[in-house]
């Protein structure tokens, strides 16, 4: 009986283990036989489409007559679809007859693409033509509801140059909300472009300034300089920060510590601040500069170049020339005329009546570093007509008869109008801190000459100065050689932070020309190697005569200059000044002026990034892929 019970458990075991065998070979054979259809590399036939009705569109089999695809290119599908599906209808056809009908659906499946990818086309050019006028109404500072106002005029256009397209037009997404979600996506794309490059800089440096706008919250601009392994340098606009409530120091470093963590950039890469010279910002013990060497002290890294911008620096110091009894005359004046409606009529009339050179005086204003300067040399020349003008029973400017007043306004407009040329060639964006600093000591140099001559009463550069001597008043040479001095003091003085890297900025200037024993003893062996090549000497040499001469020939300095590539490097990343800053918040109150004090925090940055860069391209193509189909719906 037990023997029964054994035999039987073991024939069932038996016939459990065969069926689970052939059901694993079944399985491998249907997965050998899957495998062997996808690795056929099946070809569409030409003689399918005159017997079967099937072309092939995008890969895959499409039927002419219905429009249905088939998965796989066999040929037993396709006869299977036509002949359940097309069979009965179709089998009548032969010969010429078939090729006809084949032609005409070809034909007609041909036209229905066409219609849906122009269709398609027309959406994608819609979407793009959005952005690209988007883009032009941020860089314009206008409005996000001139977009209605340009839809309208181009509606017009069409009607009159192209009235078949006016739909193409119509499409147009272009309300105010479109523009300001259009802006503020080129502004996320070129941000997010930016912080790819900044994940490659070798070293990088930022400029910061505060201002406030027209509702009283103040702006933090933080632009930044980087450098990457190539020597390509990018200056951009790295955030735009709102402070609505205090901009202590410690506010401010918060803020800059945020965007820096937020873009991805290294702290020990840092290698240069440049603020606005506020107090809040230079203080040694609590200033900004002394929260961010801190800050770069606990991440073990080398402390930051701290320069104070050297156009503020240079505005400081034409202020101590003491010649305020003339700038007050001169104002006077000239607010007396420009501020009355009337007065300013008859002077305006007097000017043309006596046929002068000029029409007008010019408006004074001490926000404006340059003004000063033609506002005085303008007023020298009318001088003559407004003392005239003055006379006639309306003011009386005993200054006009006085010799020494007369040669002192004469000395200040030559000296003003030197200023402005420097100042002129401190400003503009990409500008290198060597040529700045470089521009600063030709000018002291200038000084120590003009206090030569004019110890020596030799007035060669003083032309304005030459008018009243001609005319016999007395020129006071020591008067006027006193204040060259105090300028020139001035200058030494308050550009002391930029001479401290002297030595460097020469090294980087003409490192073949440095001298070897001076420089630091990490670089003087690269630099006795550096100078003993003839070859990286004569590219150098042939590097000076192009615009980036030192930018291009570093791009060519083979990798054994490690610690002068650094030194380089580091150099070419620093800021000079904050004039992107200045420059930012011009834009910035010309966006957000009192007909749009309502703008938010979000769409002034997005505005001010649009509109203020320079080496980045926003990528319309990719936001347009984002944006498929996208039109406008007012009809």
């Amino acid at each position: 009986m037990l023997g029964n019970v054994t035999s039987a458990v073991g024939a069932f075991l038996l016939f459990r283990l065969r069926k689970l065998l052939r059901s694993a070979d079944e399985k491998m054979s249907l997965s050998k036989q899957k495998r062997k259809v996808d690795d056929e590399h099946r070809q569409f036939q030409e003689r399918w489409t005159l017997r079967y009705f099937f072309v092939e569109f995008n890969g895959n089999p499409t039927c002419l007559i219905c429009k249905e695809k088939v998965a796989a290119i066999k040929e037993y599908n396709l006869k299977r679809h036509y002949s359940t599906k097309h069979g009965e209808q179709y089998d009548k056809f032969h010969d010429d007859e078939r090729k006809h009908r084949v032609t005409l659906l070809q034909r007609e499946l041909t036209s229905q693409q066409s219609i849906f990818h122009k269709a398609k086309k027309d959406a994608d050019a819609a979407v793009e033509a959005s952005y690209v006028v988007s883009q032009l109404i941020a860089k314009a500072g206008k409005p996000f509801t001139e977009g209605h106002f340009l839809k309208d005029c181009m509606l017009k256009v069409a009607d009159i140059l192209c009235p078949e397209k006016k739909s193409m037009f119509n499409n147009l997404a272009l309300s105010a909300n479109t523009v300001g979600e259009r802006i503020s996506e080129l502004s996320s794309d070129i941000y997010n472009q930016l912080c790819d490059k900044a994940r490659v800089f070798t070293a990088y440096s930022v400029a910061l300034d505060e201002s406030t706008d027209i509702t009283d919250s103040a702006q933090l601009a933080i632009f930044i300089r980087g450098i990457n392994d190539q020597f390509e340098v990018t200056e951009e606009l790295l955030s735009l920060c709102p402070m609505h409530g205090r901009t202590t120091a410690k506010d401010i470093c918060q803020q800059l510590c945020s965007v820096i963590e937020r873009s991805g950039l290294p702290w020990n890469r840092l290698v240069g601040i440049t603020p606005n010279g506020a107090p809040s910002m230079t203080g040694r013990k609590n200033g900004l500069v002394a929260l961010v060497q801190r800050e770069l002290e606990e991440e073990n890294a080398d402390p930051a170049v701290v320069l104070h911008c050297i156009i503020h620096q240079h505005a400081l110091c034409s202020k101590c020339l003491k010649y305020e009894h003339v700038m007050s005359v001169v104002l006077k004046c000239i607010n007396y005329i420009r501020s009355r409606s009337l007065q300013h009529r008859q002077f305006q009339a007097f000017l043309e009546e006596i046929e002068s050179t000029y029409s007008d005086v010019l408006y004074f204003t001490e926000v404006r570093w340059l003004s000063r300067g033609n506002v005085l040399k303008r007023f020298f020349e009318l001088r003559a007509e407004v003392k005239r003008f003055m006379e006639d029973g309306r003011m009386d400017i005993p200054e006009f008869d006085d010799p020494k007043w007369v040669m002192d306004l004469a000395f200040l407009i030559d000296i003003t109008q030197e200023l402005n040329i420097l100042n002129l060639k401190l400003q503009g964006p990409d500008q290198l801190i060597t040529a700045a600093y470089e521009s600063v000591k030709a000018f002291s140099t200038k000084l120590r000459l003009w206090k030569t001559q004019l110890t020596a009463k030799n007035l060669s550069h003083f032309p304005t100065c030459k008018f009243p001597v001609e005319e016999g008043i007395a020129f006071n040479s020591e008067t006027y050689s006193s204040s060259i001095e105090n300028l020139l003091q001035e200058f030494d003085q308050r550009f002391a932070d930029f001479r401290a890297h002297c030595d460097t900025f020469q090294l980087f200037a003409d490192p073949f020309s440095a001298d070897v024993e001076s420089a630091p003893s990490v670089l003087q062996m690269e630099l006795i190697d550096l100078q003993c090549n003839s070859d990286l000497k004569t590219k150098f040499r042939e590097a000076q005569g192009k615009a980036n001469k030192t930018g291009q020939f570093l791009k060519e300095l083979p990798p054994c200059f490690p610690e002068l590539s650094k030194v380089f490097s580091r150099v070419m990343c620093l800021f000079g000044s904050t004039y992107l800053c200045e420059k930012l918040f011009s834009t910035m109150n010309f966006n957000k002026c009192k007909y749009r004090s309502r703008l938010s925090d979000a769409h002034l940055e997005a505005v001010l990034r649009v509109s203020t860069v320079t080496s980045i391209t926003a990528n319309v193509a990719q936001l347009c892929e984002q944006k498929r189909c996208q039109v406008s719906c007012k009809k």
